[in-house]
């Protein structure tokens, strides 16, 4: 098996995890899990999103968010920006990183975004320029890689396009979003054939959802085509909301356990981010959803 001898992890639970949480998610609670993410050696935390607070109130606080966070020299703290007010809001904040989330399904488009995949992508490419100009690295998104819940599967070709145009407008990593979490390895295999010959492979990332339990196999078989980056959230912290009571983000634990497992180095201490997701759950009020986080912890407690 050739796979990457080293894998970066991007933590989201911060953001994609805690924005589905239908309580208030205090402040402080948010700036102490980002922390304890970047103690705990995650090279890049996914910190908060500029969005309108009338569509996703839990991230209302976003600016008070990013001017608490203690930076870690060496990592990263990018945000979700949906439009040019988003991005302004975001480096007014001081924001050095921001992510652009097209979708490769019309129908996902319309009924997420309220525009087709050419109007999302026009946004995208007024937010790259603006970005770039600024001195801010931008992050591309595409949802529904594999699957949408409103469309069936999604053909390869059409997520390709959709990398092309991102890749074109200068996003230095695109990540790829079965955010429904239907992929099985074949399917994945054959969207990241048709999306690397548009994007070197080294600029992809996986952002696979357990829903069905695929999202491990899913990374093993990205890693052995090349893949070397990966989106996951502390906790499994995230649903699926269009599955509903269906998991979502497949669990940080659970995929360094595995890569812990295979002696791929990530810079991550299990320990330390075992106790974040505890941390966080705990906060919330409900048990981890991580497998891996729930057997080390029942190792460490009478």
């Amino acid at each position: 098996m050739h796979v990457p001898t080293r894998v970066k992890l991007v933590d989201v639970g911060a953001r994609d995890g805690l924005q589905n949480e239908r309580a208030p998610v205090s402040t402080e609670l948010k700036v102490e899990l980002i922390e304890r993410l970047a103690d705990a050696g995650l090279p890049v935390v996914e910190a908060t999103s500029f969005v309108s607070p009338k569509w996703v109130p839990q991230m209302a606080d976003a600016a008070d968010v990013m001017a608490r966070i203690r930076r870690k020299a060496g990592v990263r703290y990018p945000v979700l920006v949906p439009n040019l007010k988003g991005l302004e809001g975001a480096l007014a904040a001081g924001a050095d990183e921001v992510a652009v989330f097209p979708a490769a399904s019309e129908a996902f488009s319309k009924r997420n975004l309220n525009s087709t995949i050419d109007e999302s992508l026009e946004r995208c490419a007024a937010v790259c320029e603006a970005a770039i100009a600024a001195g801010a690295r931008v992050r591309g998104y595409i949802s529904v890689v594999v699957g949408c819940p409103f469309e069936g599967d999604i053909a390869p070709a059409a997520v390709a396009s959709v990398a092309r145009r991102l890749h074109a407008m200068g996003c230095y990593e695109i990540s790829l979003g079965d955010t429904i979490g239907v992929g099985t390895p074949v399917k994945v295999q054959r969207m990241l054939d048709a999306v690397a010959r548009e994007v070197p492979i080294e600029r992809l990332a996986g952002h696979f959802h357990d829903t069905y339990g695929q999202a491990l196999v899913n990374i093993l078989a990205a890693m052995e085509l090349g893949v070397a980056t990966f989106d996951s959230s502390v906790a499994g912290l995230g649903g699926c909301p269009y599955a509903p009571g269906a998991t979502g983000n497949v669990a940080t634990e659970d995929v360094l356990y595995m890569l812990d497992g295979m002696g791929i180095d990530t810079g991550i201490d299990m320990t330390k981010l075992v106790a974040a997701g505890d941390f966080i759950s705990t906060a919330i009020g409900r048990p981890t959803a991580s497998r891996a986080g729930r057997a080390l912890l029942a190792k460490c407690r009478p």
